[in-house]
């Protein structure tokens, strides 16, 4: 089944806004950066902007199976039919390979796939940039909000060491290819 960005919208809506109205702030705000980022990047724009909606779905209570919001996200969207490169978007978004092994279920993350493109970078981006009430963020600061958020203990804050340097390195990508079409200062 196809998932255009208005149907994602629908499906995050339906999972996150009512539940977890913070959460549902977070994704608007990511999804607002990818659709103006999606202007300029060709056919895979409408791709990032409906996996911009629909990537942190897998915090619903109703699709929390797993407990790792990337993993439940990924198979709720694979039970949909969803395409392929947006459930593998959404199980890989933001170094979740890093927090897979921090929480044992890597086994279960390697049946989907981790595409490494600009589109991947910059659905990083969009949400390591955007902060848990949908500010607009540094990354750094953004990475200081999650380690004080979590707590110095909790397998989310010891994942961001493990995956840092992929973080840093997609955002830099990103950024780089923001500022060569012009958008550097609009997302």
């Amino acid at each position: 089944m196809p998932l255009a960005p208005s149907v994602a919208e629908e499906q995050a809506r339906r999972l996150l806004a009512e539940d977890l109205p913070r959460r549902w702030a977070h994704v608007m705000a990511v999804a607002q950066k990818a659709q103006i980022i999606g202007r300029e990047l060709g056919e895979d724009g409408a791709l990032l902007e409906a996996t911009a909606w629909v990537h942190d779905v897998g915090y619903a209570p109703d699709l929390a199976v797993v407990g790792f919001h990337p993993l439940d996200g990924a198979r709720y969207l694979d039970g949909l039919d969803a395409p392929r490169r947006i459930v593998d978007l959404v199980a890989f978004h933001s170094s979740a390979w890093a927090e897979a092994q921090e929480f044992g279920v890597v086994d279960e993350l390697a049946r989907f796939q981790d595409e490494r493109t600009l589109t991947r970078d910059l659905l990083w981006y969009c949400d390591m940039t955007t902060g848990p009430d949908g500010s607009d963020l540094e990354f750094e600061d953004r990475m200081a909000e999650v380690r004080e958020r979590y707590g110095p203990e909790h397998y989310v804050t010891r994942a961001l060491d493990a995956g840092m340097d992929e973080r840093r390195a997609a955002v830099r990508r990103s950024r780089e290819w923001l500022t060569s079409v012009g958008l550097a200062d609009q997302v």
